[in-house]
């Protein structure tokens, strides 16, 4: 398969939620494709580190100031990428945030949190992002969800909400944009150790528990997701919009240890 069905060189992508975690493994896999890259934190001078990372790989890394949960700041991010850089090509719709608790220990502002942060954010950043790959007809969104985009898990009642309301966001907003040139598509990883979730690591029962249900049998790497985010970004995706790609060794097929 020719190498320029995955060749980025020429494209410039908006990774939000750069300042740690998954969102920085992404930005690396799509710069090391060849896309230069806007990066964003609710505080820009977070950004400084990552952004010479970036370029020592020779790409570019432009960092802006996004706040999700801001209309205002969304649209004035959106703006100064495309004045910095002159287009948007790529979208990864990474910022998110959660609250693990009980359900009948969520709050109202619990609530709010997380649905606004990872739902309600993630649609008005794809909105302003589309407007400029409507124009050019032709764009690549991808919205992070996860595995209780498809399942649901105890202590996580208003997450797999936000998820699974990122599923089918992902849908709508691909029939909507797909006459534009545009796909969307959910890459919805597993169980990643990342900074929301690390407590739960530090359990080895849970993990030795974890790892059963698994049909890997390990936990995520950041690095298993690469192949992925650089496919539906790439070209080597062209005909693929709406879908939710899982990326979660096999957990969401239900499959547990049988006893014959």
């Amino acid at each position: 398969m020719p190498d320029s069905l995955f060749d980025l060189s020429g494209n410039v992508a908006l990774i939000t939620g750069t300042s740690r975690g998954l969102g920085q493994y992404f930005a690396r896999a799509l710069a090391r494709a060849g896309a230069d890259l806007a990066i964003t934190s609710r505080d820009a001078s977070t950004l400084a580190g990552f952004q010479r990372e970036i370029e020592c790989l020779g790409r570019k890394a432009f960092p802006v100031a996004l706040d999700v949960r801001d209309h205002a700041s969304i649209e004035q991010a959106v703006a100064a990428i495309e004045a910095h850089y002159g287009k948007i090509d790529i979208l990864v719709n990474n910022a998110g945030c959660n609250i693990r608790k009980p359900a009948l220990d969520v709050s109202w502002d619990d609530w709010n949190t997380i649905l606004d942060t990872n739902l309600r954010g993630s649609f008005f950043v794809a909105q302003a992002v589309a407007r400029g790959m409507i124009q050019r007809e032709y764009g690549r969104i991808i919205n992070i969800g996860s595995v209780t985009s498809v399942a649901g898990y105890a202590g996580l009642g208003p997450y797999g909400a936000s998820r699974g309301g990122i599923r089918q966001l992902t849908m709508s907003l691909a029939d909507d944009w797909g006459k534009h040139g545009v796909t969307v598509n959910c890459l919805a990883p597993g169980w990643f150790k990342t900074q929301q979730n690390r407590v739960l690591y530090e359990n080895a029962a849970w993990v030795e528990y974890l790892c059963e249900r698994i049909p890997l049998k390990r936990p995520g790497r950041p690095d298993d997701l690469d192949g992925a985010v650089v496919f539906l970004a790439s070209e080597s995706s062209r005909y693929i919009t709406g879908q939710t790609l899982l990326v979660d060794g096999g957990i969401s097929t239900g499959a547990t240890k049988a006893t014959l």
